[in-house]
C-alpha cells in the first residue's frame, strides 16, 4: 500500500488570511499540534520580519522532532541564507523554492520571462542544496501554466538537487481529473517524489487529492484551518474510508485529529473583546535578550503602562532573566513581568528564600525568610498544600493575619518551562489590595504575589 506523505500548511495559510498576526505561543502551538497528528512535515510562513521570525522559527525547529520543518527561501540567494538560519537547528530541515510557473504570475507579478525564471529556479535550488540536504521545488499556479514549461521547471529543479516537486493549484478552478492528469505528466518527467497542493475553492479539494493519489502522487498538503484549502480532518477521514480502494494510507492519527484541531483553534480565538488596532499592536510585541531598555519601555507603552525610569529599569532586568530561560517573550509575558516588577509601592518586605515540602502522605510544611529594614525574619508553618503553608509562614514572619479574599494562578506560556502568574487579593479594614507574582515556579510566583499585596498595605498604612 502506498504511504502518502502529509505536509501541514496551517501556519502559512493563517499568515496570509488573518489581518492580525498570530502570537508567538500560537505559532508554536499550531506547529506542535500539526506534528502531534502524525504529519510528515510542517511548513512555516515566508519570512516577513527577519529578527522576529528567526526567533520564532528557531524555537519551532528545535521543538519538532518527528517531522520535517520546511520554510520558503524567497527569491534571492540572500533570502536562502536567511531562511536556512531559521531552520538549521531542526532535526529534519527542508528549504522550499516557491516560484510561479504560469505566464501571468511570472510576467505581471515577478516581471520575469520564462527563460529567466528557469535560470532563477536553478540558481535558488543550487544555493539551497549547498546548505540543506532536503530541498523542495513548489511550482506555484501550476494549473494555469504551460505544461511544457512546468515540466522544464521541474526538471531544472531536479537537476540542481531538488528532492521533491510540488504541483500547486493556486487558482482553485481545476477539476479533479485535470489535477490528476497534471500530476501524472510531472511524475513521468522526473524521478523524485511529486506532491500536490490542491484548492477547495469549488468544494472539490478532497476529490482532487484522491484523484491525484490514484495517479501515484507521493504527498499531499493540507491545513488544519483556513479558506479554500484542503482540510486535514476531511482528507484524513476520506483516506481512512477509501484506503483499500485507492491503495494508499497516511501516518495521520485519525483517533485524535478532530479533537486536537478543535482545541488548537479554540486557543487562538481570543480577539473578541479587543479592537483590531489594539490586538495588532500587542501581537507585534516580541522581546528577547538583545532588546534595549527603550524597546521595553515602548512595548510597555503599547500595553498602556507609563513606567517611571526606575520601574522601567526593574522591568528590563526581570525581563532579561526571563529571556534567559524562554528565549523571547510576547505581550502577555511582558504584562506579567510589569505587574510583578513595576512596584506601585516601596518594597518594605523582600523575599530572601523559601523552602517547602509536600506529599500525598503528609501535610505540607514551608519555611519563608523575609527581610524588612535590614532585619531578617523567618516563619515556619504547616498548611493544606505548599502555597497555603507558605502564606501561613509569611504571616508568622510579619505577626499579622490578613483575610485572603482571592487567589488565582494560571500559565502565561506553554511547555514544561512555562511561566506561571499568580494574583493575590488581601483584605484589610474592608479594602482590597492586589499583588501579582511571576515565576517558572508557581509556588514562588504565589509568594511574590502575596508579598506584593502586603507591601501595598504597609505603604498605605504608613
Amino acid at each position: 500500500m502506498n504511504k502518502i506523505k502529509v505536509t501541514d500548511i496551517t501556519l502559512k495559510k493563517l499568515a496570509t488570511e488573518r489581518e492580525v498576526a498570530l502570537l508567538f505561543r500560537e505559532k508554536t502551538a499550531i506547529a506542535a499540534c500539526a506534528a502531534s497528528l502524525g504529519t510528515d512535515a510542517v511548513e512555516l510562513a515566508p519570512i516577513k520580519n527577519l529578527r522576529e521570525d528567526t526567533i520564532i522559527y528557531k524555537t519551532i525547529s528545535q521543538n519538532i522532532q518527528n517531522a520535517f520543518v520546511a520554510i520558503p527561501v524567497g527569491f534571492s540567494t540572500d533570502d536562502v541564507k536567511a531562511a536556512w538560519e531559521c531552520v538549521k537547528d531542526a532535526k529534519n530541515p527542508r528549504l522550499q523554492i516557491e516560484v510561479p510557473v504560469s505566464t501571468v504570475q511570472m510576467e505581471y507579478t515577478y516581471h520575469v520571462k520564462s527563460d529567466k525564471m528557469i535560470a532563477k529556479i536553478g540558481e535558488l535550488t543550487k544555493a539551497a542544496k549547498e546548505l540543506c540536504s532536503e530541498v523542495e521545488f513548489s511550482a506555484l499556479d501550476a494549473t494555469r501554466a504551460d505544461i511544457d514549461f512546468l515540466v522544464a521547471a521541474a526538471k531544472e529543479a531536479e537537476a540542481n538537487g531538488a528532492e521533491i516537486i510540488t504541483v500547486c493549484d493556486d487558482a482553485g478552478v481545476s477539476l479533479p481529473e485535470e489535477i490528476a492528469s497534471l500530476v501524472a505528466k510531472v511524475k513521468e518527467a522526473v524521478k523524485v517524489p511529486v506532491y500536490v497542493q490542491v484548492s477547495d475553492r469549488i468544494n472539490m479539494g478532497v476529490a482532487s487529492a484522491i484523484a491525484a493519489i490514484s495517479k501515484g502522487v507521493d504527498g499531499i498538503k493540507c491545513s488544519m484551518a483556513g479558506k479554500d484549502v484542503l482540510l486535514t480532518g476531511e482528507i484524513a477521514d476520506a483516506i481512512s474510508v477509501c484506503s483499500a480502494q485507492i491503495g494508499a494510507e497516511t501516518n495521520l492519527n485519525n483517533t485524535k485529529i478532530h479533537a486536537s484541531i478543535e482545541d488548537m483553534l479554540a486557543s487562538i480565538n481570543h480577539e473578541a473583546y479587543e479592537t483590531e488596532k489594539t490586538v495588532s499592536e500587542k501581537k507585534r510585541i516580541l522581546l528577547d535578550s538583545d532588546s534595549t531598555i527603550s524597546q521595553v519601555a515602548q512595548a510597555a507603552a503599547v500595553l498602556g503602562y507609563d513606567l517611571s525610569d526606575s520601574d522601567c529599569g526593574n522591568v528590563y532586568r526581570s525581563l532579561m532573566n526571563v529571556c534567559e530561560k524562554k528565549g523571547a517573550v510576547g505581550a502577555k509575558e511582558l504584562e506579567a513581568v510589569i505587574a510583578s516588577s513595576a512596584m506601585q509601592a516601596p518594597s518594605t518586605y523582600h523575599l530572601e528564600s523559601y523552602t517547602t515540602n509536600s506529599s500525598n502522605l503528609t501535610g505540607s510544611m514551608s519555611q519563608v525568610t523575609l527581610k524588612c529594614n535590614g532585619e531578617v525574619m523567618c516563619g515556619v508553618s504547616t498548611g493544606d498544600g505548599p502555597i497555603d503553608s507558605a502564606f501561613r509562614a509569611i504571616e508568622q514572619c510579619i505577626g499579622h493575619h490578613y483575610e485572603l479574599d482571592d487567589f488565582q494562578v494560571q500559565a502565561v506560556t506553554e511547555g514544561k518551562e512555562a511561566l506561571g502568574t499568580a494574583i493575590v487579593r488581601l483584605r484589610n479594614n474592608g479594602k482590597l489590595y492586589s499583588g501579582n507574582g511571576i515565576s517558572t515556579d508557581i509556588v514562588a510566583a504565589s509568594i511574590r504575589a502575596y508579598i506584593n499585596a502586603l507591601n501595598k498595605i504597609v505603604f498605605e498604612e504608613a
